[in-house]
């Protein structure tokens, strides 16, 4: 039985917020303004590819699957609560963010500049969010694929977030400035 927990526990976390995100990304305002395909791409496929990394399946690369540090029970409930607190975390940012919100970087109609709830702590919760859980997935894993993706997903996500953070000084101008000079970008109480 506790093998089954210790392959599908984490899988089973992000399926479920998988799903959360799909039945929520109905009630969005309408969008005048998205990111042309190529871009997304760009953050798209490392994400994938980060995401196959932390999957607890094996590979035919034996380097790749060099542990970090041994292994111990714990490890893999910390890991557990460490990727529940950063999917948890970023549902809180998708929630708060309402009817703003879009899986692509877009300017939406009547958009709003929301710098309250987890928005006041970061600038890009839902980010801060996901890269927690790789880590968690990455902990679980203790080895160098893990390492791997977790770098290549903190890649893919800061590329994003420069994106965005372009349109949204564009469309905020000084007021996003001055939130941008008073709240971190990732890294919350981090200047």
């Amino acid at each position: 039985m506790l093998t089954l927990t210790y392959r599908f526990l984490l899988p089973g976390m992000w399926l479920a917020w998988m799903l959360y995100w799909w039945a929520s990304s109905a009630n969005v305002k309408h969008t005048v303004r998205r990111e042309p395909l190529g871009s997304r791409l760009l953050h798209v496929i490392p994400l994938t590819i980060a995401a196959l990394l932390l999957l607890p399946v094996p590979t035919p690369s034996t380097f790749m699957h060099q542990r970090l540090i041994p292994w111990a029970p714990w490890q893999f409930w910390l890991a557990c609560m460490m990727t529940a607190a950063g999917l948890l975390f970023s549902v809180w940012a998708r929630v708060h963010l309402g009817r703003n919100w879009s899986a692509l970087v877009t300017i939406k109609e009547d958009h709003e500049l929301i710098t309250t709830g987890p928005y006041a702590m970061v600038r890009h919760p839902i980010y801060t969010g996901l890269l927690f859980a790789f880590i968690g997935c990455a902990f679980a894993r203790a080895d160098l694929r893990g390492l791997a993706g977790v770098a290549i997903a903190f890649a893919a996500i800061w590329r994003k977030l420069r994106f965005e953070e372009r349109w949204m000084a564009e469309r905020f101008g000084e007021r996003y400035a001055d939130y941008a000079r008073r709240v971190p970008a990732l890294v919350p109480f981090w200047r």
